[in-house]
């Protein structure tokens, strides 16, 4: 039997109390600073407007994207929560980091004919103007339910499970997912395969001293490891699994891309430059090394499969959506999640393919965009740079912590600004005497000095007004991340595993010392 005491107990007691109560503190003092902190730090790109299911391949015929709660066909919706959300942002005009302690109204949400539309919360936009023409600042929490999914896809009906044997039934479409599986299976394999290839070069004693030293072999492979492990310990484990439920299938697909698991792509592709570069210099040692081994496709066929898969994934939900509707299956759960999952992957994909244009860029000198986070998007603008008056084709690449403006010259980009987050204001002119007004977006900086007015630096006009609304997202959500970052500086933690050694150190100390 152990003999308890109060030096046994007082010591543990104290250290349960104390730790209870900085917890206590640290979420009263969290809530007070940001009561709407947002519990992902990752951009999530949901569903917004444009949340429909892609045109099938039906020989170039339209087939409308969402079927309605009756069973009817609703290719737009033009009344309620969608055709709100839009006009609110014809009338926006700007986004800036000061905006993240704005206090707004708490959003309503209403619960009607199984739908759950939401009202955006609404604050008074402060008006200024701006060469010649009025602009106003809102809080960017305006925007925020743009990125809601339509009312279909966020119905009640969605919630429950649906029958899906008559989804099996139908053989093309169990084709589909049989393949989707299998060409999964192959590329975790086909990707094992090439590490065990070239992921050991620095063993070969003949290596060359292009592809010696870790740094060059990370160069040429770039994280394909991280690719693979992806795969191989997530996405294909959660496809075996779900064989039998596609809903949950599809609705934990798309949960690795709402968490950005995905960026890896990303990074791959950013790599890509130097490693095609390696491989050129070195090709005549990495054929006869590909004969040596009896490889048949070579490192170059290896090193593609990763967008190629990329690139598939797409197509093959276009085929899984087209069927679906060609079969008439009234499964509606199943439906919105494919087509939520859909929307993600091509967003993905265009993020992809952006990321390929920054090693493009030139004249960088000592500034590092590997400093930068995670890249989000690039577009292309018009654009006036103010303090010299020039106009010209510039591409404008948002980061986590900064957006970087390159000026467009041919197949090149020069580097001209970058701006840190917490300096720019983002303005858009209410009112223009062109047919410009919303297709216009104005850099401003905010000086040092608070009682100096902010100077203006860029005015960028999009081709479309569509552009400017999804570049205005974009950038909101990055806003949002540096909200959540300057929310989590003032508070204070202590992680569980330093609680519980703290706790059996004292433990110890009490019982045996």
């Amino acid at each position: 039997m152990f003999a308890i005491n109060w030096f046994d107990v007082l010591p543990v007691a104290i250290t349960f109390v104390a730790i209870f109560l900085v917890q206590v503190l640290n979420v009263y003092f969290h809530i007070l600073s940001d009561t709407a902190t947002p519990r992902n730090a990752d951009i999530v790109d949901t569903v917004t407007a444009e949340t429909e299911c892609p045109l099938p391949f039906n020989g170039g015929a339209t087939t409308p994207k969402i079927t309605n709660k009756n069973g009817s066909i609703s290719p737009t919706i033009s009344n309620g929560k969608l055709e709100k959300q839009t006009s609110l942002l014809d009338t926006d005009s700007g986004i800036s980091l000061t905006s993240i302690n704005t206090t707004t109204t708490t959003t309503a949400a209403a619960v009607t004919n199984g739908a759950t539309p939401a009202t955006p919360s609404t604050s008074s936009p402060t008006h200024s103007a701006h060469n010649g023409f009025p602009t106003h600042t809102i809080s960017f929490e305006t925007l925020g339910d743009e990125y809601h999914e339509d009312e279909d896809t966020l119905s009640l009906e969605n919630l429950f499970p649906c029958d899906q044997t008559e989804i099996y039934a139908s053989k093309k479409i169990s084709f589909i997912i049989d393949e989707l599986i299998q060409t999964e299976v192959n590329y975790v394999n086909n990707l094992r395969k090439g590490l065990t290839n070239y992921g050991q070069l620095h063993q070969c004693e003949d290596l060359p001293e292009g592809l010696g030293g870790d740094q060059r072999q990370k160069q040429l492979l770039s994280n394909i490891r991280e690719i693979l492990e992806l795969h191989e310990t997530e996405i294909l484990p959660l496809m075996l699994r779900n064989q039998r439920d596609l809903k949950g299938l599809f609705d934990e697909f798309a949960t690795h891309f709402e968490k950005n698991r995905f960026y890896c792509y990303v990074d791959f592709t950013m790599g890509k430059k130097q490693s095609m570069q390696l491989r050129q210099e070195n090709r005549e040692w990495l054929q006869s090394y590909q004969t040596k081994i009896k490889d048949k496709l070579g490192i170059d066929s290896f090193l593609v499969q990763p967008i190629q898969r990329l690139t598939r994934y797409p197509l093959l939900l276009q085929q899984f959506i087209s069927e679906f509707y060609k079969t008439g299956i009234s499964c509606k759960p199943v439906l919105s999640a494919v087509c939520k999952l859909e929307t993600r992957m091509r967003r993905q994909l265009d993020v992809v393919n952006q990321a390929e244009e920054i090693h493009n860029i030139d004249e960088l000198n000592e500034f590092d965009l590997q400093q930068q986070g995670n890249f989000r998007r690039s577009t292309e603008f018009d654009a006036q740079y103010f303090p010299t008056r020039k106009k010209y084709r510039a591409k404008i690449f948002l980061f986590d912590r900064c957006l970087v403006c390159t000026e467009v010259r041919k197949r090149r980009l020069a580097f001209r600004q970058h701006y840190n987050w917490e300096h720019v204001e983002l303005q858009r002119p209410l009112e223009l005497a062109t047919s410009n007004a919303n297709k216009t977006i104005n850099l401003l900086i905010r000086q040092q000095d608070k009682d100096k007015p902010k100077r203006e630096e860029y005015s960028f006009v999009a081709a479309e007004a569509s552009v400017v609304k999804q570049w205005l997202l974009a950038t909101h959500k990055i806003i949002e991340i540096a909200r959540y970052e300057q929310s989590q500086r003032n508070t204070f933690s202590l992680p569980m595993d330093l609680v519980l050694g703290v706790v059996l150190a004292i433990w110890l100390i009490w019982q045996y010392l």
